[in-house]
């Protein structure tokens, strides 16, 4: 089955639980769940209406503030981003525009405004996002085309390690969960790119333009 994430048709399968498979790709290590597993788009939906993401929820913000902060500091003047997948209830966009940052936001169900894709920006964000997509091959490369050079991507999504650890790992029975990247995967993208690349913490990526 061909990689969403770099397209090779070498894909094996890699665990099993009682939902679904997951396969994993032998060239970028993308572990992913075959289309016949995903939500139809209204059922996806419903997941997400489940989300409190609460801007105004301290916890939320002090989760949000370990890629705000890292962006802040590489941004200290008034920059252009925008947050891709912004949820029911946006708030890091919120976070980054008290810092002074002009801010769009796009999200398919909540803010589908396509026409923000087509403008540049100094920085993007995607926090709990990659791990949703049904093509990330393609809505990466699109992100990356629109930052401008010297620009910063920044992801939030856990991470795999290892098939034994991904044997109990809660961050899989999300049914919304289709794709899994690991510190491999995002280095075989980020050289793709010929990206910068910084792990942040353990769940948070930046790659520099």
């Amino acid at each position: 089955m061909e990689c969403p994430l770099c397209g090779s048709p070498d894909s094996r399968d890699w665990f099993e639980d009682r939902r679904r498979p997951y396969l994993r790709c032998q060239q970028c290590q993308l572990v992913f769940v075959p289309p016949a597993y995903h939500l139809e788009p209204e059922q996806e939906k419903a997941e997400y209406d489940l989300h409190d993401n609460n801007p105004g929820d301290p916890g939320y913000r002090r989760f949000l503030s370990r890629l705000c902060q890292p962006l802040c500091e590489r941004f200290p003047d008034p920059s252009r981003g925008l947050d891709f997948g912004s949820g029911p209830g946006p708030t890091l966009s919120l976070m980054l525009a008290e810092a002074g940052h002009g801010m769009a936001i796009y999200d398919p169900f909540y803010a589908p405004d396509r026409e923000v894709l087509e403008q540049d920006y100094d920085f993007i964000t995607a926090t709990e996002v990659v791990e949703h997509l049904r093509r990330p091959g393609r809505e990466l490369a699109c992100l990356w085309s629109r930052l401008r050079p010297g620009g910063y991507l920044g992801i939030m999504t856990k991470l795999v390690k290892d098939r034994e650890a991904f044997a109990g790992w809660h961050y899989k029975s999300d049914p919304t969960h289709i794709c899994f990247f690991s510190r491999p995967t995002w280095q075989w993208w980020a050289d793709l790119q010929a990206a910068q690349l910084e792990f942040v913490a353990d769940d948070v990526i930046l790659l520099q333009r």
